[in-house]
């Protein structure tokens, strides 16, 4: 009876410490997203000059 006892001992502690690192990544705080980068998002070229024109390009645009 001991010696099954000591034999399951190092199971049980193994077991112990799966699930507790098991626990604090699933309750854990998230990591931010792999794809998240600085500037993700790609402004036209010259949207700043001015509210409507467009940048000056009205000639390769369609306005249908």
């Amino acid at each position: 009876m001991v010696t099954v006892a000591v034999l399951l001992l190092p199971g049980l502690g193994l077991l112990l410490f799966a699930m507790t690192c098991l626990e604090d990544r699933l309750f854990g705080d998230p990591a931010p997203p792999r794809h998240a980068r600085r500037r993700h998002l790609r402004l036209l070229p010259g949207g700043g000059r001015g509210a409507g024109h467009g940048g000056g390009r009205s000639s390769e645009r369609d306005a249908a």
